[in-house]
């Protein structure tokens, strides 16, 4: 037992039995009036008890007065000690919280988000100029501040338009797509809860203010490629990096994205990233980033935009097939666009009412430890994929197989 311990308990003690004896000598009065009515006694003797008794009661009074005081000042000590601990405590769990955040942790179609992320992330909320409340982890937040205040000398103004989505938020959407369009296109169009990197705090969507004119429409933000450059070259300076990179989304699952930045934190590991070109995916080693041959052809039918953005529907579905390595991806030709596939497409969906087919190729690996529906280390050729064209010009995946 430490010292300061011992010392409290021998104060407490000490008090405890000085209102014990002063308790005795008051309760010995009353016994000692029960007894004299029961029997009387003399009363010399009860003079020369009540004479005796009373040094020991001062005595007691006297010992009681001492070390109250005392003992109040080790109960203020007491009490300094447990705040101290608490503090102590608080401050080693943020510490803990904070190492528990892994800031190169790869959330993905693959990668769910870690088990206790939400319970140790450390957030800040702010309002941007839109009015709009958003959520941040606190050290990518600093970090974007000062990505913002160098931005701002160069005549360039951005705002967050969203960063943080909890979990249980992102399946109240998925839940709401799936009621009001269904269950295939809340999937095919909403992240899956738990596996989106915006539930980590660290994925930031920013947005251009022009003129003093908020841009938050990714049509119209894409019109400023010059902007977007000056930003992304900044953006290692303060341990950012650009999430989703043109021609990847056969690994990241997602289209380019100019305005998803992702915080890791090292500003040497940062600009380690940016500066090799590859995906913090490929950075990791979660992938074997190779190159990928695409040939779109020619074609009657559909313009070269099409056919890029139909193939990017196709990427962003292959890269959530775990361990597969996608090497080459072609347009079919003009011949699939028939009436008879067309048919066969709509027949997928119940309320489907594509407008033309599209069929594409792809060459791909199958891990090395497969199972399911691939063989384990094998190279499938000519592997087909079905793309029907919606009425407001939208590829859809609807099929894929020999």
């Amino acid at each position: 037992m430490k010292k300061s311990n011992k010392k409290i308990i021998s104060l407490l003690l000490a008090v405890m039995m000085a209102f014990a004896i002063t308790a005795c000598s008051s309760g010995g009065q009353g016994a000692s009036q029960g007894a004299d009515q029961a029997k009387p006694s003399s009363e010399g003797q009860t003079t020369q008890a009540v004479q005796e008794a009373a040094p020991a009661a001062d005595e007691s009074a006297e010992q009681a007065e001492t070390a109250a005081p005392a003992a109040e000042e080790a109960s203020s000590e007491a009490q300094t000690a447990v705040s101290q601990a608490a503090s102590t405590s608080t401050a080693e769990k943020a510490a803990e919280q904070a190492e528990s955040i892994n800031y190169l942790a790869l959330v993905n179609k693959q990668n769910p988000l870690p088990d206790g992320w939400e319970d140790a992330l450390e957030t800040v909320h702010m309002t941007n100029s839109i009015g709009d409340d958003v959520e941040v982890e606190k050290k990518a937040y600093d970090a974007y501040l000062k990505l913002k205040e160098d931005l701002e000398k160069e005549g360039i103004f951005v705002d967050l338009d969203s960063a943080r989505r909890s979990v249980a938020e992102q399946q109240r959407i998925m839940d709401d797509f799936t009621q009001k369009y269904g269950a295939d296109y809340a999937l095919k169009t909403v992240a899956t809860p738990g596996y989106s990197e915006h539930h980590t705090g660290l994925a930031l969507d920013l947005y251009l203010i022009i003129d003093g004119k908020d841009v938050v429409e990714n049509e119209d933000m894409i019109q400023y490629p010059e902007i977007w450059e000056v930003i992304h070259s900044k953006l290692a300076d303060y341990g950012f990096i650009l999430r989703y990179l043109q021609d990847k989304e056969h690994i990241t699952g997602y289209g380019y994205e100019p305005w998803h930045i992702r915080y890791v934190d090292d500003v040497n590991t940062a600009k380690e990233i940016m500066e090799s070109g590859v995906t913090l995916e490929g950075w990791l080693g979660a992938v074997n980033e190779t190159d990928l041959d695409v040939d779109y052809g020619s074609s009657e039918v559909y313009t070269p935009e099409q056919l890029k953005e139909a193939a990017i529907q196709i990427k962003c579905t292959f890269a959530g097939w775990k361990g597969c390595e996608l090497h080459s991806l072609r347009y079919a030709g003009d011949e699939a666009d028939n009436a008879e596939n067309l048919e066969w497409l709509n027949s997928h969906e119940g309320n489907a009412k594509y407008t033309h087919a599209a069929e594409f190729l792809t060459d791909f690996h199958s891990p090395v430890e497969a199972s399911g529906a691939w063989d384990p280390d094998q190279e499938y050729k000519d592997y087909q994929w079905w793309l029907g064209l919606t009425e407001d010009g939208t590829w859809e995946v609807v099929d894929w197989g020999y």
